[in-house]
């Protein structure tokens, strides 16, 4: 039986959410100014103890000397591939096919920096070792992004990864973390931020993905490529007059959330397992998640995968997700990714919430 209303709408009016940490409305903000100083000087042009003291800290935490913070990752991004290409004098870098700078950008990095991209891997798997011993000796940037989040938040072996750095290192390849999700992986590796961190030249963090703040991002690496970024930034546009908004929010929900990491990547494993126990026709990617975020993948339609989770909603109150994306092969999936309101939902609720989904999935397929 078909929903009678939409699976977004099904979503938002649902009463045990399963991801993120919750809406995204203005209190998001107003949280992270309750008990400010109001007197408190904001930061101009990138100058002001707010700013600088942030900025410092999470220099220190990232384990690189200097760090400058950003109003969106998609500019500091572009900008540090920017600098490496023109302190090596080489015009390629190098990543993977459904890198956020290929598929959600505009080719910005192409158009602003006139720079080359050489795409590496298959779409639906890892850089590896063996990928990277391909790159020409015209290639300025490597840059990996850990975990994929378009395969699902897969992540290398660790031992790989330093194979990699010593690979890059030992030809004079510069290596980029697109570390959009880095503190969510951190529980995985078993290893801390700056242990990552040292395997890369250059590293960039964002705050509104499993962090949860408004938006901005960190920039981090040695002295020379921070210094030359502040001037990126402002033939950007991107040094605004002040940035303490995004700055205090992005300072109080690191501090709030940074020690939940681990609770989130486990609640990831045990809702992947119970996806992956509910029916045949679906499946989690990868099979056991390596951070706080996995895919769903459906052997069905989008349309009859939305009606099926709706409906699922409705009866139950428990909402997976607002959106299903179609697939190539005709079937479907959406993102996981857990954050505070998981620990939310009742047990119970949560448990016939997949006792439904797995009868309405097996009536479909009948």
């Amino acid at each position: 039986m078909k929903s009678s209303i939409t699976l977004a709408d099904a979503f938002k009016n649902s009463k045990h959410p399963v991801v993120g940490h919750g809406k995204r409305n203005v209190r998001v903000l107003l949280d992270a100014f309750e008990g400010k100083d109001g007197n408190e000087d904001s930061d101009m042009y990138g100058k002001g103890e707010t700013i600088e003291r942030f900025q410092a800290k999470m220099a220190a935490y990232l384990g690189k000397p200097e760090a400058v913070f950003f109003p969106s990752g998609t500019m500091a991004q572009q900008i540090a591939l920017r600098i490496h290409c023109d302190e090596t004098g080489k015009r390629k870098v190098a990543y993977h096919p459904l890198s956020h700078l290929e598929n959600h950008e505009e080719d910005g990095l192409k158009e602003l920096h006139r720079l080359e991209t050489v795409l590496l891997a298959d779409r639906d798997r890892l850089i590896r070792l063996d990928d990277v011993r391909l790159l020409g000796e015209d290639v300025a940037c490597l840059l990996l992004e850990l975990p994929q989040r378009e395969i699902g938040g897969q992540l290398p072996p660790y031992a790989e990864l330093e194979e990699i750095s010593a690979y890059c290192r030992g030809r004079g390849v510069r290596l980029h973390l697109d570390g959009a999700r880095l503190f969510e992986i951190l529980p995985y590796y078993g290893k801390s931020a700056a242990e990552i961190c040292a395997l890369f030249d250059s590293v960039y963090v964002s705050f509104y993905k499993g962090l949860g703040g408004v938006a901005g991002a960190i920039l981090a690496g040695n002295a020379a490529l921070t210094e030359r970024s502040k001037i990126w930034k402002r033939r950007h546009g991107g040094d605004l007059i002040s940035l303490y908004p995004y700055v205090i929010s992005s300072d109080y929900y690191f501090d709030r959330r940074i020690g939940k990491m681990a609770q989130y990547y486990e609640e990831a494993k045990a809702l992947a397992k119970m996806y992956n126990e509910c029916a045949d026709t679906i499946r989690t990617v990868p099979a056991v998640p390596a951070s706080n975020m996995f895919h769903v993948h459906a052997g069905i339609p989008k349309e009859a995968m939305e009606s099926i989770l709706a409906g699922v909603s409705e009866e139950t109150g428990v909402g997976f997700t607002a959106w299903v994306k179609a697939l190539d092969d005709g079937g479907s999936a959406y993102e996981v990714s857990i954050g505070d309101r998981y620990a939310a939902v009742p047990e119970d609720r949560l448990r016939e919430a997949f006792a439904l989904l797995r009868d309405k999935l097996r009536s479909y397929s009948a």
